[in-house]
C-alpha cells in the first residue's frame, strides 16, 4: 500500500517537478558560473514577483523568522518607536524580536480572526513620532489577510517605514511594492514562491536602505548586516564572483527556477487564482456545515484557510484526514489551536489537488459521524471551480 500523501499545509509545500530536479543536480561550487547566472536570474526575478523596480533583494540562508529579524536588525535602533499591526501569533513574534532590538513597541490589536480597524491604526499613528509600522500580509496562525495597500498608505503618509511580513502572503495575495509604497517586504522559500525551506527572503526600498545607511550605530549582528550582504548580492546579480559566507548553492539554484515559473504564469494569473482555489476549498468546507476562524470573507486569506471543528469533534480529525491521503495542518494559535485546523491552497496546488483535500476532510468527518451528506463538499468545490 503507497504512503504518498498530498501535503496541504500553509508551507512547506508541494514542490514543481522542475524545482525538484534542480535539487537533484550536480553539486556546484558558489563561484561556479552557472551559479552565478542563476542567482542574478533570482534576484532579478524576485523584484518582479514583488512588483518593483527600485528595490534591493536579499536572499539569505535562514527561516522566514530570520527574515524577520534582517528587517529589524537594519532598520530599527535601540529606542525607536515601532507600531504593530497585530494580527496573531506571527505578529507577536515580530513584536518579540524589535523588543530585542530595543524598540518601543506599541500595538494595535484584534481579537483572533480580526484586523484591526484602519481608522484605529490611523488614530494611534497620529499620537506620536513612529519609526516604522509592521504588518503581518497573512497570519499563518489565523488566516487573516490584513490590508498592507492602506496600511503602508497610512505610514507613508505619517512618516514612518513601512515593513511587510509576507511569508505567508508572497506569490499567492496580491503585494505591489512599489505601487503601494511598501518599504520591506520579507518571505521564506518554503511557501508560496514554491521552493524548499531554507533560505529568507527580503526586499528594501530606497527609503529603508537609506534608514539602514543612517544609522546611529553599526548593526550589531555581522551575519545580518545589509553591510556584509549588499556588495555579495549587487556582485552576483552582475554575475561576478564574490564572498562573505556560502550560499545555499542548490537552494538558490531551485529559487531560481520556481521564481521563473511564477512569472510565466504571471503575477496578476497567479493572484486570480489563488482567490479561485480559496473560493472552491471553502465552498466544500462550507457545504459541509464547517466554519472558520477568520471572522469576515473579507479577512480571509487566499494562501490557506483555517476551519474549526464540528461540535463533538476535535484534533484527531487531523490524523483522520491524513489517513485519507491529504496533510494538513492542526491549529498554532495559542488561544486556539485546540479548535482549528488549517489548510494550505498555495503554491503548485491545483484545482484536482483542492477536490482531493476536501474529500479527505469529508471522509474523515464520515468517520465521527460529523458528515452526513457524504459528496456534498466534493460537489460544492467542483462547482466553484467551473
Amino acid at each position: 500500500m503507497s504512503d504518498r500523501s498530498l501535503l496541504m499545509i500553509p508551507g512547506p509545500i508541494e514542490l514543481e517537478p522542475t524545482v525538484t530536479q534542480v535539487l537533484a543536480e550536480k553539486q556546484r561550487g558558489h563561484l561556479d558560473p552557472r551559479f552565478m547566472a542563476a542567482f542574478s536570474r533570482a534576484l532579478k526575478r524576485l523584484r518582479d514577483v514583488f512588483l518593483t523596480t527600485t528595490a534591493q533583494p536579499f536572499v539569505v540562508a535562514g527561516s522566514g523568522t530570520l527574515a524577520m529579524e534582517l528587517a529589524v536588525a537594519n532598520v530599527i535602533e535601540p529606542g525607536d518607536a515601532v507600531l504593530v499591526v497585530n494580527t496573531g501569533y506571527f505578529s507577536d513574534r515580530l513584536a518579540l524580536i524589535l523588543e530585542r532590538y530595543g524598540a518601543q513597541v506599541t500595538h494595535v490589536r484584534a481579537e483572533p480572526g480580526e484586523v484591526p480597524e484602519v481608522s484605529a491604526v490611523k488614530k494611534v499613528l497620529a499620537s506620536g513620532r513612529f519609526k516604522a509600522l509592521t504588518v503581518t500580509h497573512v497570519d499563518t496562525s489565523t488566516g487573516v489577510l490584513a490590508p498592507v495597500e492602506a496600511l503602508a498608505a497610512l505610514a507613508r503618509e505619517h512618516g514612518a517605514l513601512s515593513l511587510v511580513d509576507g511569508v505567508c502572503s508572497v506569490g499567492a495575495e496580491a503585494l505591489r511594492m512599489d505601487a503601494w509604497n511598501v518599504d520591506v517586504a520579507l518571505t521564506a522559500s518554503q511557501k508560496a514562491l514554491g521552493a524548499p525551506p531554507g533560505l529568507a527572503v527580503l526586499l528594501a526600498s530606497p527609503r529603508a536602505m537609506t534608514a539602514w545607511r543612517e544609522r546611529k550605530k553599526p548593526v550589531p549582528s555581522l551575519y545580518l548586516d545589509f553591510g556584509e550582504w549588499l556588495p555579495v548580492h549587487q556582485a552576483y546579480e552582475a554575475e561576478r564572483p564574490s564572498y562573505f559566507a556560502t550560499p545555499p548553492v542548490q537552494l538558490v539554484s531551485a529559487l531560481d527556477a520556481s521564481l521563473g515559473q511564477l512569472l510565466v504564469e504571471g503575477m496578476d494569473a497567479r493572484f486570480a487564482r489563488h482567490v479561485k482555489l480559496a473560493q472552491a476549498f471553502r465552498a466544500g468546507m462550507r457545504a459541509l456545515g464547517l466554519t472558520f476562524l477568520p471572522a469576515r470573507d473579507e479577512v480571509m486569506a487566499h494562501a490557506l484557510s483555517a476551519v474549526r471543528y464540528p461540535s463533538g469533534v476535535d484534533a484527531a480529525l487531523v490524523k483522520a484526514i491524513a489517513q485519507q491521503g491529504v496533510t494538513v495542518a492542526g491549529g498554532l494559535h495559542p488561544q486556539l489551536k485546540g479548535t482549528y485546523f488549517r489548510v494550505g491552497h498555495m503554491g503548485a496546488v491545483s484545482g484536482n489537488d483542492v477536490l482531493a483535500a476536501v474529500g479527505a476532510v469529508e471522509r474523515a468527518l464520515a468517520q465521527t459521524g460529523a458528515a452526513k451528506d457524504v459528496g456534498a463538499g466534493v460537489a460544492a468545490a467542483e462547482r466553484a471551480l467551473r
